[in-house]
């Protein structure tokens, strides 16, 4: 223990009050007991002895109280100067009332001797309790420190400074209560003279004060934290046995506590780290911001100006969920929210405008015995398939359909069904992760004897390509093609078609070509056409063309003014994500702020995801290109992952200093507490507002149909998905990176915005509004007769997302716009009978897990039947 004494007394040590020492101790120049002063006070004992004089335990007869006499040295007794500073002490502790300061009642002149009479405090000081039990338990550690800033912030804000706050002068009673003692050297904040002094005890003086420089509160809050980092940790931040050896060591921080203790709360470590600061700028302004942090160590963290650690955010805040009122209320709403989506499916997805009774296994099979019959009988090495949109015939209906149900009659021509094969594996292309597999158009066709085969949802031929042999070996017969095998594939009657000049050309080489001409069965005069092609007499192209079908080849791509503003935006928010997120990222690594193990486990969460879901979802082959696929796979997932690295370490400490609440609940998951109640509170809340959402966007394709409008082109997703249980899982995880990538986005855009506009409100109108322009921008979202009905939507889907993020966080968000996604892209239907319906039924079982796990967890410890939640 430092035996530097309080400055300016002869004496060794600073004063110490304890119990109360037997009689027989007492000196013989001291007040024995019995003894009655000034006809009023009885003494009892002594109690201790010190520097700064004696102090006696007595009996004030007039008032029937135990109280406290402290009497200056007799050596003392006449000096003008310690006189002066017993009633300085008098002056201003009598200004001061709180449950932690110790009570000065009066001023007593004996004999020419002076002594204050104060509150008797049956207990002993801290310093002699932390020498007799070593240190404190956190609990009982967080309690006195409560105490003793309250009592201090309660003297500053009567403009006193205590200037010889240390353990030996904070008393802690026999309950546990602490005063603050011994304000002899206090002097008034705006005493400019005294506050000049080199007075207090050095051990407990800040480093400007050594310097010659006036105290001021950030002083108290220096030696402040010197005495928190002794209740805490047991020990004295500065060891020194002399005024010099202190000196130097007061140039540097000490160990941090954790280093020597275990189990400090790390807003108290950083707290108290914080009062230790060289720089007295750098600490507190004031006791009542530390108040804070012991009451709300994230109001506290805020109110100093300093940006909260993620542990004490995720310590903040409630600890409760939902009561189960609400929990209840949130799953039926849930239930019948996701039940109000699928039944508007069969109107607003496209899957629930056609009829599809074929499954994917049939289909293929029917591709199969067509390819045999054609003459492509060689065995396959490699095959795939799956669906698509015809988005030729759906924006032609579109553009020139402008009746209410123009969607109603769509048959099985809307919907197509692919397979192709090839004699070598299906090696697609490289960049392309986002949605792995094979397509019908990745790899293209390459190889002689790749055959591509489009079916409608019913299985009739509507289009077929296959690749001829690049070297003719075989003198080929001179016969023509049979074409009525095409016909009969595409169940259409030739009779009723009429030959005319070929004007398409096949996409590969063909000897022969052949075209027929015919009306459209509704009796529309728009011609339709069948192009074919045969190489020898195999057929090598075949395609049913319609007014909708657009030669793709030949057709340059033209943005419309809406798409154009939309990609302008785009590309100014992937600038500014980029540019700006690389440069917050590197400023707040080289000052410490980054959440660096919240961004590690981000990274390899997104990491893990990609993985699992290009294993499921990818087409494998086993070639030597599979390993290049997988170092690029490895590369741009290597990428992705570190995309979300870098806007995390961008974002996450702003964020977690303006709006830290936005960041508790997300905090909490990434530290592993998946079964914190605030946790399963954000994840219910984020399955009723994803649910939500689902049902906002297919009111914005319905709703124009209510006001004699055009109903919105039908929502194509879901039809990728039809492939089978690989491409379930694999679309699935990339979902959730999908989702956790644009709810930081959207949380970067309104960060942005927020210090660009300098104004939350008009950050976030200019976030919204920026967003649906966005959405907006694509023609097959709404009709231009209808647009203010869809884009009022549109707004508020947008709003209420922004609402969402705001309001319950980043992790309701993520979940919101993840079960949003989830209605979005599966077939989910009713119709059980519907070789489909498992799909749809396995991403409803998702979302069941999800809010049920919201629901339990945010229902923790409280019985789901508690009739005081259904009461408040």
């Amino acid at each position: 223990m430092s035996q530097v004494p309080t400055a300016g007394l002869p004496t060794a040590l600073a004063p110490r009050l304890g119990r109360l020492i037997a009689t027989d101790t007492i000196p013989a120049d001291g007040f024995a007991p019995g003894t009655i002063l000034a006809d009023r006070y009885r003494i009892i004992g002594l109690l201790g002895r010190g520097g700064m004089g004696e102090v006696y335990r007595a009996d004030d007869l007039k008032l029937g109280q135990p109280v406290a006499l402290k009497f200056l040295p007799r050596v003392f007794a006449s000096d003008p100067v310690r006189r002066e500073r017993l009633f300085a002490e008098v002056r201003i502790t009598r200004q001061l009332s709180h449950p932690n300061i110790c009570r000065v009642y009066d001023i007593v002149e004996l004999e020419g001797q002076q002594f204050l009479c104060m509150e008797y405090i049956d207990g002993e000081d801290l310093e002699s309790l932390m020498i007799r039990i070593g240190h404190l338990t956190n609990e009982k550690a967080l309690d006195i420190s409560r105490q003793l800033v309250a009592g201090l912030a309660a003297a500053h804000d009567r403009g006193v400074l205590h200037r010889d706050l240390k353990p030996a002068n904070i008393m802690i009673d026999g309950r546990g209560h602490v005063r603050i003692t011994d304000f002899g050297i206090a002097i008034a904040e705006t005493d400019e003279t005294r506050a000049a002094e080199f007075s207090g005890t050095p051990a407990y003086m800040a480093p400007e004060q050594f310097a010659g420089n006036s105290a001021t509160v950030r002083s108290d809050i220096y030696a402040l934290g010197l005495v928190l980092y002794e209740i805490y940790t047991g020990k004295r931040a500065f060891a020194a046995a002399t005024v010099a050896e202190l000196r130097e060591q007061k140039n540097e921080m000490p160990k941090a506590p954790s280093e020597i203790r275990e189990g400090i709360d790390p807003a108290v470590e950083q707290l108290i780290m914080r009062c230790l600061e060289r720089d007295p700028r750098a600490r507190p302004a004031s006791a009542m911001q530390i108040a804070l942090v012991f009451g709300d160590p994230l109001a506290g963290a805020l109110a100093s100006g300093e940006t909260p650690l993620p542990e004490v955010v995720a310590a903040s805040g409630e600890k409760e969920g939902l009561r189960p009122a609400v929990a209840l209320g949130l799953l039926a709403f849930v239930i019948a929210g996701s039940l109000a989506a699928i039944l508007m499916n069969q109107r607003a997805m496209l899957f629930g405008r056609v009829t599809l009774e074929k499954p994917p296994d049939v289909l293929v099979e029917q591709a199969r015995e067509f390819l045999r019959k054609a003459g492509y009988s060689d065995r396959a090495a490699d095959s795939a398939f799956g669906f698509s949109a015809n988005e030729d015939l759906l924006r032609y209906i579109q553009k020139t359909d402008k009746s209410n149900g123009r969607w109603r009659n769509l048959d099985t021509n809307a919907i197509f069904f692919w397979y192709r094969q090839s004699p070598r594996p299906l090696e697609r292309t490289l960049f392309n992760f986002s949605t792995p597999g094979v397509t019908s158009a990745d790899p293209p066709l390459h190889v002689s004897g790749e055959v591509l085969v489009r079916l409608d949802s019913d299985g009739r031929l509507r289009a077929f390509e296959a690749i001829p042999p690049q070297v003719e070996t075989l003198v080929r017969p001179l016969r023509a093609p049979d074409w009525t095998l095409l016909f009969a594939e595409a169940r259409l009657d030739p009779s009723k078609w009429t030959t005319t000049e070929p004007q398409w050309n096949p996409l590969f080489y063909g000897d022969t070509r052949s075209a027929w001409q015919s009306s459209l069965s509704n009796g529309s005069i728009a011609p339709i056409r069948i192009e074919a092609a045969a190489y020898g007499t195999k057929p090598v192209s075949f395609e049913i063309i319609g007014p909708w079908t657009q030669a793709s080849r030949m057709v340059a791509l033209e943005l419309e003014p809406g798409q154009k503003i939309a990609a302008g935006l785009l590309v100014l928010l992937l600038v500014v994500t980029i540019g700006g997120g690389l440069f917050l990222a590197r400023r707040n690594l080289r000052l410490g702020r980054g959440h660096r193990r919240g961004a590690k486990r981000l990274v390899v969460l997104v990491l893990g995801f990609l993985a699992v879901s290009w294993v499921f979802g990818e087409h494998h082959v086993s070639t030597a290109w599979e390993l290049a696929l997988f170092v690029m796979f490895l590369c741009w997932a290597l990428f992705v992952s570190g995309s979300f690295w870098i806007i995390y370490i961008a974002l996450e400490p702003f964020i977690r200093r303006r709006w830290p609440r936005i960041l508790i609940s997300w905090t909490r998951l990434l530290s592993g507490e998946w079964r914190d109640p605030l946790v399963g509170r954000d994840s219910l809340i984020g399955c009723a507002a994803g649910v939500a959402l689902a049902c906002l966007w297919r009111l914005s394709i319905l709703t124009p149909s209510w006001f004699g409008y055009p109903e919105g082109m039908p929502l194509q997703t879901g039809i990728g998905t039809f492939a089978g249980p690989g491409s379930f899982m694999s679309s699935l995880l990339w979902l959730v990176v999908r989702e956790l990538l644009q709810a930081l986005a959207g949380l970067f855009l309104f960060f942005f915005l927020r210090i660009l506009l300098r104004n939350e409100w008009v950050a976030a109108a200019a976030c919204v509004l920026a967003t649906s322009v966005i959405i907006l921008s694509s023609p097959e979202m709404f009709a231009r007769e209808s647009r203010w009905i869809v884009g009022t939507l549109v707004l508020v889907f947008v709003a209420f997302v922004l609402f969402v993020l705001i309001r319950f966080g980043l992790l309701a968000v993520s979940v919101g716009l993840f079960i949003y996604e989830v209605f979005l892209r599966y077939p989910m239907t009713l119709q059980t009978s519907a070789w489909y319906s498992g799909i749809g039924y396995a991403a409803l079982l998702v979302v069941a897990v999800l809010t049920f796990y919201g629901f339990w967890t945010s229902l923790r410890n409280r019985p789901l039947l508690d009739i005081t939640g259904f009461e408040s």
